[in-house]
């Protein structure tokens, strides 16, 4: 069976961890107040949101984080765990959250004046910096008398990491992306490029593809996930390369072509500008004994 545990770190602000290390999926049913804002950490495995009866669901994939606000009516959590699945949530109020801010909420999209009171679902990626806490949660061995004050520590640390985003301090804010088609569009762009990371589609292209005109199109990427369209595409091929190298099933050329690369040179260089480091010395660092 798996498991929940609800610790209180003030008052509106609990966080929530959730370990399913068994082989059946987990149902975990909790009554969340209006006017609260939530935030859920897939560590491990994956899980499932649903809303309205069954009628909408949203994926919390591995190493994913949703935040999920709406102060027009409650949601709810209503929480399926699949199979070895932790996630951690955390649940604060809009006002203990918004003074954390004050003075710079207009850097949290839906903090600012016209989109506060305004449903807001957005899927992220776990930075490696929010995965170390995410972790420490975990595995902490401390004294309980203090655990509070480690997990307060800790949540605090998590939202803060959590909007260590790097934007465009000029970039215009998107209040279109209130409104869940075009985030569905968006992440739909996403799926496209990343289905054809090897030849993808000109941003035109994708544009049309889902039904979004190109302003749009390129302001609703950098907002949900922090890049460009072919920025957010070039750390995901290089993400690919260098898992394919961990394989151990493939070499450098034979990674290159698979990722969409027509030379050996280009992936090279392109690797070598992610990671600071040639393939093959990637490979050598590894596996010293290839």
């Amino acid at each position: 069976m798996g498991s929940q545990e609800v610790i209180k770190i003030e008052d509106d602000f609990i966080l929530i961890r959730f370990q399913n290390d068994e082989n059946e999926p987990f149902h975990v049913e909790k009554q969340i107040n209006q006017g609260l804002i939530q935030f859920h950490f897939g560590i491990k495995g994956k899980a499932k949101f649903i809303f309205n009866q069954g009628n909408y669901t949203l994926d919390l994939k591995e190493e994913k984080a949703l935040l999920l606000y709406n102060p027009q009516k409650e949601l709810p959590l209503n929480l399926i765990l699949e199979p070895q699945t932790w996630v951690i949530s955390v649940i604060i109020s809009i006002k203990k959250f918004h003074a954390l801010f004050s003075t710079e909420a207009s850097y949290i999209p839906f903090l600012s004046g016209e989109n506060q009171d305004k449903k807001y679902y957005n899927e992220s990626d776990i930075s490696p910096s929010m995965a170390i806490v995410l972790s420490q949660l975990f595995h902490y061995n401390l004294h309980p008398n203090i655990k509070n004050l480690y997990y307060k520590g800790k949540g605090y640390e998590l939202l803060s990491l959590f909007f260590n985003r790097s934007e465009d301090p000029d970039a215009e804010q998107c209040p279109f992306l209130i409104d869940e088609e075009n985030v569905m569009k968006i992440k739909k762009a996403k799926e496209i490029v990343i289905a054809n990371m090897a030849e993808p589609p000109g941003l035109q292209e994708l544009a049309d593809q889902v039904g979004l005109n190109l302003k749009k199109l390129k302001m609703g990427f950098k907002q949900i996930y922090g890049d460009t369209v072919y920025g957010f595409l070039f750390d995901y091929k290089m993400e690919c390369a260098r898992k394919l190298l961990d394989s151990g099933s493939y070499n450098v050329n034979e990674v290159g072509l698979k990722i969409g690369y027509s030379t050996g040179s280009h992936f090279i260089a392109a690797f070598k500008k992610k990671f600071a480091t040639t393939p093959k010395k990637y490979l050598m660092a590894i596996n010293p004994n290839t």
